[in-house]
């Protein structure tokens, strides 16, 4: 548990992203553990610096990270800023770094620069590797409530938070006008909030998992008229929709992604390369009849109290076992280094060739 562990909750870059991976509750009962909590100020964030110094935590100013002790485990949820050059810390964040993805070689540049870590959220999983920690339901939540308003033609731009009760609100009743809906990866976190959605709309979702993916059935999928993918994979598998099935019949015409694995080589939608913003929710494919994406990759955002409420309660435990004193966080500094490796010998191969 909790021996002396300095955290610094750092502010987020993206103006956008509302949610924390610590609450004001949730700092406190770190600090009561033993903990030093340093909160940065944030004009974004969710929960207000005044609620996290009455928690007892410290609080500094947006970015002074950079600057803090050498033992401070440095806490966020999406990217960093482009400087500094070199990362000298532990970072506890989502990285988005080990799939090849846009940004990523250069992340990992700036670790090995500095001598620090990078502890990703994603790969803190368990010994059978499910992930401990996870923003899916509510990403799966708020993603098929946005195809269901772009559907019916009550989606709101620019997209912005909002309270769960305000999003059914404008839910309910929907599901007459919005058609059909296939959730792919329905018995995730990710999937179960989408099917959740769904029916808060009226609307019984066609499910489909493991047993029905490894025989996709095309033309089936492409037989709603929307569908919510929910699946992200490490591995080689067969996309769900390339360009050329685009031109088979179909009804589906909108797609929520809610993987938005872009630019991973294991992207199991391929028919679009970039993600949507909260300003230009819906990328319109070039094709007929029209197919419409919505690919945002902070959706729980829009519901920041309830994603960061549920997030902060599952991470609480694994913060208190830091440095490394739990498995999970042994499996991602290992995952670190592996990848350390892979890109020294990526670059090697590119010196020699």
């Amino acid at each position: 548990m909790v021996n002396g562990v300095r955290l610094w909750l750092r502010h987020e870059v993206r103006a956008s992203e509302r949610r924390t991976v610590i609450t004001p509750a949730d700092a406190a009962w770190l600090v009561r553990a033993g903990a030093e909590v340093v909160v940065e100020d944030s004009p974004h964030r969710v929960f207000g610096i005044g609620e996290y110094r009455a928690a007892g935590c410290a609080v500094a100013e947006p970015g002074s990270w950079v600057d803090a002790p050498a033992d401070a485990v440095v806490v966020g949820l999406k990217e960093l800023p482009e400087q500094p050059a070199e990362l000298r810390h532990r970072h506890v964040f989502f990285g988005h770094a080990y799939k090849g993805q846009p940004g990523a070689a250069a992340l990992l540049r700036r670790f090995a620069a500095g001598g620090g870590v990078l502890l990703d959220l994603e790969y803190l999983t368990d010994d059978a590797g499910r992930r401990l920690t996870a923003f899916g339901y509510w990403a799966g939540y708020v993603g098929a409530a946005l195809a269901v308003l772009h559907r019916t033609g009550d989606l709101a731009v620019p997209l912005r938070p909002s309270a769960k009760a305000d999003l059914d609100r404008a839910l309910a009743g929907s599901g007459a006008r919005a058609g059909t809906a296939l959730v792919i990866g329905a018995l995730g976190r990710c999937g179960r909030g989408a099917v959740a959605a769904l029916a808060e709309a009226g609307i019984e979702a066609t499910r489909w998992d493991l047993a029905e993916t490894r025989e996709l059935d095309r033309p089936a999928l492409l037989d709603h008229d929307l569908m919510v993918n929910a699946v992200l994979t490490e591995h080689p598998t067969p996309p769900f929709l390339t360009p050329a099935d685009l031109t088979a019949p179909r009804r589906l015409s909108v797609i929520a992604d809610v993987t938005c694995d872009v630019g991973s080589p294991n992207h199991l939608l391929p028919i679009y390369d970039r993600t949507t913003t909260w300003t230009e929710p819906v990328l319109a494919l070039d094709v007929a009849p029209p197919l419409e994406i919505i690919a945002i990759d902070n959706l729980p955002s829009l519901l920041p109290l309830e994603a960061s409420l549920a997030f902060s309660a599952d991470l609480r435990p694994l913060l208190a076992a830091l440095p490394d004193d739990h498995p999970a966080w042994r499996r991602c500094y290992e995952r670190f280094h592996a990848a350390l490796r892979e890109l020294d010998q990526a670059e090697t191969k590119r010196t020699h060739t």
